[in-house]
């Protein structure tokens, strides 16, 4: 037991063979690397956050093109920034996707108390970061490469904590989880994207005539 906790938040004072291991593997205790992680991402949430508070005045703006239009029976036009404001609901569905994402690994890196937790935990919370990166790579340039760097801590963590427990990583698990995870993001965004935007004119997203 006393092992564990050396291992779980103590750490040792360096020798210079560690020393020479850690300039590859960030060195500390589990713990307080895990707790650095677990903020990391949550600065990312935040990011995103603000990042979809941009595009949601955006697609404001935008909608009230369309609406004028429309009312104009400038259908034309209203089609043009119609495919403009999908666009924006796209990238915004994109976004609020990645932040619950995140949301869903935080919540469950901070119920982790042992070893063989951060094991089953971390597997699926890096196919999801992952995922999340590649997806908002176009959009959030900063924060991909910040979701790099929190992607190669939670590794070195993995690493660590799959030797200190004796356990192997069952990747198919992990990635169906991981999975599960993205899915159910994907569900409540397209809920939440219908909530907070109102519907187009009818006919202007289909580009169909209605009564001109």
């Amino acid at each position: 037991m006393s092992k564990f906790v050396d291992r779980w938040e103590k750490t040792d004072s360096p020798s210079i063979g560690t020393k020479v291991r850690e300039s590859v593997r960030p060195p500390g205790a589990l713990k307080p690397r895990l707790d650095a992680a677990i903020r990391s991402i949550q600065l990312q949430t935040q990011k995103l956050e603000i990042a979809n508070q941009r595009f949601q005045e955006r697609d404001r703006m935008m909608f009230s093109k369309v609406v004028d239009a429309y009312s104009k029976h400038d259908i034309d036009h209203a089609k043009i920034y119609a495919n403009e404001l999908a666009e924006i609901r796209k990238m915004s569905k994109m976004l609020m996707q990645a932040k619950m994402a995140l949301e869903q690994i935080v919540m469950r890196l901070n119920t982790v108390t042992e070893l063989g937790d951060i094991v089953v935990t971390l597997a699926p919370a890096m196919g999801v970061i992952r995922s999340v990166r590649t997806g908002i790579a176009s959009l959030l340039p900063e924060a991909e490469r910040e979701l790099g760097d929190i992607s190669t801590t939670l590794s070195s963590i993995l690493v660590d904590a799959g030797q200190g427990a004796g356990l192997s990583l069952n990747f198919d698990s992990a990635n169906e989880d991981a999975m599960k995870i993205l899915d159910e993001a994907a569900t409540v965004a397209e809920q939440k994207v219908k909530e907070k935007f109102p519907e187009l004119p009818a006919g202007v997203a289909t580009g169909e005539k209605t009564g001109f």
